[in-house]
C-alpha cells in the first residue's frame, strides 16, 4: 500500500468544495472544463449505464467523481473519467483483506482533485473473477471486476491440457461471467479433421461453453470473437504463450499490448504482460487483458466445477446413494455410464480432483465443514477397519 497517508477532513472538505457536473468534468489539476462531455457518453464505452449512475448517486452528492479502473499498480492506480484517465492513489481502498482491494474494472469514486487524489471507495462489484493465492494462506485473489465474458486462451502450438481448461471454467463460471474459449494459433493445424477433433475434445470438456478457433495472424476468426466481446466487458485469461497480447492486439486493431516469441522447446512464453490492463475495443465492450497465469487455484468454485461437470452432476441423480463417491458402491450411474462409454474416466478423475481441492479450500475457513470432512474420514476410516477385521476373520 502507498506510504501516503490518507488526507486530513479539512483538506478532504476543500477538495470537495467543486461538485461535479453532468455537462463537464474536473481535469487533473482540478479545473472544469464545460466542453467535456457528460458523464454518461464519455463513460458509455467503458461500460456505464444506468444502474451504475443510480448506484453512484450517493456519491455524486459528495461531489466525487465517477470512474473505471483500468490499471492498479504500487498502491495506485490508472482511473478512467469523463474527464480523461487520471492517477489516484488507492489508500482508502487497500484493505487487509485481498478481496477488498480495488482491482481492475472495479467502478470508483474518485476525489475531484487534489494533490494526490484519492480514491474513496468502490461500487458493489457485479460479478468477480477470484483465484487462491500461492501463499498457504486461507486467501482469495480478486482478478478482474465487473465482467460479462471470460475468454479463456488455450494455444493449439502444444498439447491441449483439457483438465486446466475444465480449472479455468470452473473460475470463470464462479465469477457469474459467461466463459469463452479461443483456441488461438489456429494457422499451426492446417489439417481440418486434426482441428476438428482437437474442437471437439475442448467442447466435451466444456458443456455450454462456445469454443472458437482463431488465427490472431490471419484474422481468422476474429470477427466472430469480436461479435461476441462487444456487448461488454470481457476478460482475457490463460497461460503465458497462448497468444493473449497477440488476440487482444489482433480485437483492438492496434500494437497496443508487447508480444515476445513462445520457446520452441514446449511452446511456452514469458509473461509479456505484467499487469492487468483495461481497454476500449473499437467494436464495443471493453477488454481486460491479464498476465499468463502459471497457477489457477480455486476459491470457494462449488457451482462453478458443478458448472462445469454438469453431465457428470446430473448422472449421479440416478445412483442409489445420494453420498455415493462413484467409486464401488453398488447402483453407482456414473460407473454405469463410464462402462458405457458414455461418460469418460478422464473426466471423472478431474471432477474428483477439483472438488477435492475446493473442498481444501473452503474447509479452510468453514469450521462446520471441516467437522463435516472429520466425520466423513472417520466413517471411511471405520468401513476400512471393519472390512479389514471381515477379512482376519475369513482368514483365521
Amino acid at each position: 500500500m502507498n506510504s501516503a497517508s490518507p488526507s486530513s477532513s479539512s483538506s478532504r472538505s476543500s477538495r470537495f468544495s467543486s461538485p461535479s457536473s453532468s455537462s463537464g468534468s474536473v481535469s487533473a489539476t482540478g479545473s472544469v472544463s464545460a466542453s467535456v462531455p457528460s458523464v454518461s457518453s464519455a463513460l458509455a464505452p467503458y461500460g456505464w449505464d444506468d444502474a451504475w449512475a443510480d448506484a453512484f448517486a450517493p456519491y455524486a452528492a459528495e461531489g466525487l467523481l465517477p470512474g473505471r479502473v483500468v490499471r492498479v499498480d504500487r498502491g495506485q492506480c490508472d482511473v478512467v473519467t469523463a474527464g480523461g484517465t487520471l492517477r489516484a492513489d488507492t489508500a482508502f481502498v487497500t484493505p487487509h483483506d485481498p478481496l477488498r482491494v480495488v482491482c481492475t474494472g472495479d467502478w470508483v469514486a474518485v476525489e475531484p482533485a487534489g494533490t494526490p487524489r484519492y480514491v474513496r471507495t468502490y461500487l458493489p462489484r457485479r460479478t468477480a473473477f477470484v483465484r487462491s493465492t500461492s501463499s498457504k494462506r486461507s486467501e482469495g485473489q480478486i482478478l478482474a471486476a465487473n465482467v460479462d465474458h471470460a475468454v479463456v486462451a488455450v494455444s493449439l502450438a502444444v498439447e491441449l491440457e483439457l483438465a486446466r481448461i475444465e480449472r479455468f471454467l470452473a473460475l470463470a463460471w464462479e465469477s457469474g461471467a459467461q466463459p469463452v474459449v479461443v483456441l488461438t494459433k489456429a494457422d499451426l493445424v492446417p489439417d481440418a479433421v486434426t482441428r476438428a477433433h482437437l474442437v471437439q475434445d475442448v467442447e466435451t470438456s466444456a458443456p455450454g461453453v462456445p469454443v472458437l478457433t482463431v488465427s490472431a495472424t490471419e484474422g481468422e476468426g476474429l470477427d466472430v470473437l469480436a461479435a461476441i466481446v462487444g456487448g461488454g466487458t470481457t476478460v482475457l485469461l490463460g497461460q503465458s504463450g497462448a497468444g493473449k497480447s497477440t488476440l487482444a492486439n489482433a480485437l483492438l486493431g492496434e500494437d497496443v499490448m508487447d508480444v515476445q516469441a513462445t520457446r520452441d522447446v514446449d511452446g511456452k512464453g514469458r509473461h509479456t504482460t505484467t499487469t492487468r490492463n483495461l481497454l476500449a475495443l473499437p467494436g464495443g465492450g471493453v477488454l481486460i487483458d491479464t498476465p499468463g497465469l502459471r497457477g489457477v487455484g480455486l476459491w470457494d468454485a462449488g457451482s462453478g466445477v458443478g458448472q462445469v461437470f454438469a453431465e457428470i452432476e446430473e448422472i449421479a441423480q440416478d445412483c442409489r446413494f445420494h453420498d455415493c463417491a462413484h467409486d464401488s458402491e453398488p447402483g453407482c450411474a456414473v460407473r454405469d455410464a463410464i462402462e458405457t462409454g458414455d461418460l469418460s474416466e478422464r473426466r471423472l478423475d478431474s471432477y474428483r480432483k477439483l472438488l477435492r481441492e475446493n473442498q481444501r479450500i473452503v474447509a479452510k475457513t468453514d469450521a462446520r465443514l471441516r467437522a463435516e470432512i472429520r466425520k466423513d474420514w472417520k466413517r471411511k476410516g471405520a468401513i476400512g477397519r471393519a472390512a479389514m477385521e471381515a477379512k482376519r476373520g475369513r482368514w483365521q
